[in-house]
């Protein structure tokens, strides 16, 4: 007998199963069925008769947008210190503000902002950090509970070469809290849990490294980091880590780095060969992330040949360095950057194309969640309901074209329905 969760949207379907090509079926039926996707029908099948059906018109139906890596206590200053690089521009912005999240109500209030345009947001999956302070991380994952998004949310681990506002005071001290922090939130929501995140090797003494990676053969946790973002990180990992043959190496030392630790890494910007065999190896993830990279003149990761060689890719609008939360956004950015790529340093590597940054920015991310990101049977319903008649065209357009100009055009307006495993939460 069928639940009641059981439900179809009418509408324009459009997915993409694979990065070659959006797949559209027009006027056709989604079906929801305890959470999943039974399909995308033309009709409905008879054992679909009589379910809740909500006709969504001309509207365009898409699966949720994955966001693989945003820093939550950064979106109070988006759009500030676009004229630094990386380096500097932490040490100017990112650590005096993240260190005032120490204070339980500003904590409050900032991250009431940023969860209020997350939940009116088409990301239906996202990978977020905190600060290394656990009441504020905590109070962070609360309030996106409350969104319906699902999402892995990180209190962040920082022991060295940080100002001493924002220096946890020793890798015991930054242990302790982070089992304690585990212990309160891991199982204590529907929708949020927690994520594995040393900031990045300059800011982890190896005693905490280690530490880490014995708290995820312990827990199974996932882990969060950055790779390889800016070549000025790059030599300084090679400073504080003779021992490593490459940045990557830095992790995967620890047990920090994909195989048993599902690992997300932001950026690669400038991986080596044998950080990409390692990286492809481990099955890590990368959250390509095309705006930060531009903002903070830190370069254009060569996602082509990630995608050429298989690799497990997706999309992060790395709120602050990128000044959107939009993955809509995030996605044209992808294709921009890679153009000027491969105009400018390398003609061997293609642009990205329209459908594969859609697909990144669903079903590439989404797998790190599991089967998220597409409509094909089984997948976990995350759907997005779109609605572009605000972009009025003097001809018409076909329902690929319509999602290719919202990846350009979108502003937050479009979106009118939104689904995360078959609830409603928009």
């Amino acid at each position: 007998m069928l639940e009641k969760t059981t439900f179809a949207l009418r509408g324009h379907i459009l997915h993409t199963p694979t990065p070659r090509a959006i797949v559209c079926m027009p006027e056709s039926y989604l079906v929801c069925e305890e959470g999943k996707t039974a399909g995308v029908f033309t009709e409905l099948p008879e054992r679909f008769k009589g379910i809740p059906v909500e006709d969504c018109g001309d509207r365009l139906v898409i699966p949720g947008l994955v966001d693989l890596h945003l820093h939550a206590p950064q979106y109070s200053f988006r759009a500030l210190g676009m004229d630094l690089e990386l380096l500097d521009w932490l040490n100017t912005h990112t650590f005096p503000e993240e260190a005032k999240y120490a204070d339980p109500a500003y904590a409050g209030r900032a991250y009431r902002i940023f969860a209020d345009d997350l939940a009116v947001s088409p990301t239906t999956r996202a990978a977020v950090f905190g600060t290394i302070h656990r009441p504020a991380t905590e109070l962070l994952m609360d309030l996106i509970e409350e969104t319906g998004v699902r999402a892995l949310v990180g209190k962040v681990n920082m022991d060295r070469n940080s100002p001493d506002i924002l220096r946890e005071e020793s890798a015991a001290a930054s242990l302790e809290d982070t089992a304690r922090w585990i212990s309160e939130t891991k199982g204590k929501y529907r929708n949020v849990a927690p994520i594995l995140t040393p900031r990045f090797t300059p800011s982890c003494t190896d005693e905490l490294m280690e530490g880490l990676g014995k708290l995820q053969r312990e827990t199974g946790l996932p882990v969060q980091s950055h790779l390889s973002e800016n070549f000025s990180e790059i030599a300084w990992v090679k400073e504080l880590c003779p021992w490593s043959g490459c940045y990557g190496g830095a992790y995967d030392r620890f047990g920090l780095f994909g195989g048993d630790a599902p690992t997300i890494m932001a950026h690669c910007v400038h991986s080596t060969g044998e950080e990409i065999d390692l990286m492809q190896a481990r099955g890590v993830f990368i959250a390509h992330c095309a705006q930060s990279n531009t903002n903070l003149a830190s370069g254009v990761a060569p996602v082509r040949a990630y995608l050429d060689r298989g690799m497990k890719v997706g999309l992060g609008t790395d709120i602050a360095g990128g000044f959107s939360l939009s993955v809509f956004r995030a996605m044209a950015d992808a294709v921009q950057a890679s153009k000027l790529r491969w105009r400018l340093l390398d003609d061997s590597l293609r642009p990205l194309t329209v459908p594969e940054a859609f697909y990144l920015g669903t079903k590439g991310g989404g797998e790190f969640f599991g089967k998220v990101g597409s409509f094909e049977e089984g997948y976990e319903f995350d759907a997005v309901v779109l609605d572009d008649s605000g972009f009025p065209h003097p001809q018409a357009l076909t329902p690929v074209e319509r999602l290719e100009r919202i990846l350009y055009l979108d502003d937050g307006r479009c979106v009118r329905g939104k689904y995360v495993a078959g609830a409603r939460v928009r």
